[in-house]
C-alpha cells in the first residue's frame, strides 16, 4: 500500500501548498492529496492555504510535483452533494475539476453528502437528487477516466445502508468509495464491520484516528470531522484502524493510505506517519514509494 496525506493538515499551520510537497519530500512521502478551490481567495493567493486553484495551470504543477518526486492521490471536490445547493453548487464544481484533475495526473476525485439532514428534503428526495447528480457527473468522468469517490463523511455516507444505495447509483468502474476509518467511528459505527461491508468498492482510504475526549463529547452525535486532533495510533480508533487494514490487505487493496490528522508544522503528523510505517509493518503489508 502507498501511505499519503491530505494537505488539510496543515490548515492551522497557513502552509501554502509548495511547502507541502516539500514535507512529502524531506519524510520521503510520495502521494499527496488537496482540496480544490474553484475561484480565487485572498487567503490562498497570499501563500497561507495548502490547497489548489483550479486557475492554477495543471500541467506546470504536475512538472512541480514531478520535480518533488511526488502525485497526487486524489483531488477533493466535495461540496455537499445530498442538499438543494448540490445540482447548482456541487455539479458543476465536479465537473469543473474533473479535466483538470486529468491534466495534472490525478486519477480520483472525492465527493459527498452533507453532514446533517438536508432542510426542506425527506431522505428520499435527497436520494435522488444524488442519484441524478452522480449520473451527469459519472458520464463525464467515464469520458476522462477519472475515477468519483464516495466519501464516508456525513448523514446518509455514514449509514451503511444508504450508502450502498448510493454506491447503486451508476454500474461503472469509475464510481468508487473513499472509505473513512474516522469518521465511520465518529458517527457511531464499526469501522472494521463498515471495510468488511465496503471492501470492494474502496479506491482510496482516510486514515483518521480519534481522540478519546472527542469520542466521549460527540460520537454518535457527528458525522464527519475534517481532521483528527490526535496522531495516529494515539487515540481510541488505532485498533480498528489496524483491523482495517487487515481486511484490505487481505481483499488486496493496494492503494493509498491518506493520513488526515492535524500537522501544525509540529510532530503530531511525523509520529502518524511513523505509526503508519511501524503498522504496515507489523501487518506485513509492504509500503510502496
Amino acid at each position: 500500500m502507498q501511505i499519503g496525506f491530505h494537505t488539510d493538515a496543515f490548515n492551522s499551520a497557513y502552509w501554502n501548498f509548495e511547502k507541502c510537497l516539500g514535507w512529502a519530500q524531506e519524510n520521503d512521502v510520495h502521494f499527496i492529496e488537496c482540496g480544490v478551490i474553484d475561484g480565487v481567495s485572498w487567503i490562498h493567493g497570499l501563500g497561507y492555504q495548502p490547497h489548489i486553484a483550479l486557475y492554477e495551470d495543471p500541467l506546470l504543477l504536475r512538472r512541480k510535483m514531478e520535480n518533488y518526486g511526488v502525485q497526487m492521490s486524489q483531488v477533493d471536490a466535495a461540496f455537499p452533494l445530498s442538499g438543494k445547493d448540490g445540482p447548482l453548487y456541487g455539479v458543476p464544481y465536479v465537473l469543473k475539476t474533473i479535466p483538470w484533475a486529468k491534466h495534472v495526473g490525478c486519477p480520483r476525485i472525492a465527493t459527498t453528502d452533507g453532514l446533517d439532514k438536508p432542510e426542506g428534503l425527506d431522505d428520499d428526495e435527497a436520494m435522488e437528487i444524488m442519484r441524478r447528480s452522480y449520473g451527469q457527473i459519472i458520464e463525464v468522468a467515464e469520458a476522462y477516466e477519472i475515477h468519483i469517490n464516495i466519501e464516508v463523511h456525513g448523514y446518509f455516507t455514514t449509514n451503511p445502508d444508504r450508502l450502498a444505495e448510493m454506491l447503486a447509483f451508476c454500474d461503472s468502474p469509475y464510481f468508487s468509495l473513499n472509505l473513512d476509518t474516522g469518521n465511520s467511528f465518529i458517527a457511531g459505527q464499526d469501522p472494521p464491520a463498515f471495510a468488511e461491508r465496503f471492501k470492494d468498492k474502496v479506491d482510496h482510504v482516510h486514515v483518521k484516528d480519534v481522540s478519546e475526549s472527542l469520542a466521549a463529547a460527540v460520537r454518535g452525535d457527528e458525522t464527519g470531522i475534517a481532521v483528527s486532533q490526535c496522531a495516529l495510533g494515539d487515540g481510541v480508533n488505532a485498533e480498528n484502524i489496524k483491523q482495517v487494514l487487515g481486511i484490505l490487505r487481505d481483499n488486496g487493496y493496494t492503494g493509498v493510505l491518506s493520513m488526515e490528522c492535524e500537522g501544525a508544522a509540529g510532530p503530531m503528523i511525523e509520529k502518524s506517519l511513523a505509526w503508519m510505517r511501524s503498522t504496515l509493518a507489523e501487518l506485513n503489508i509492504p509500503e510502496e514509494k
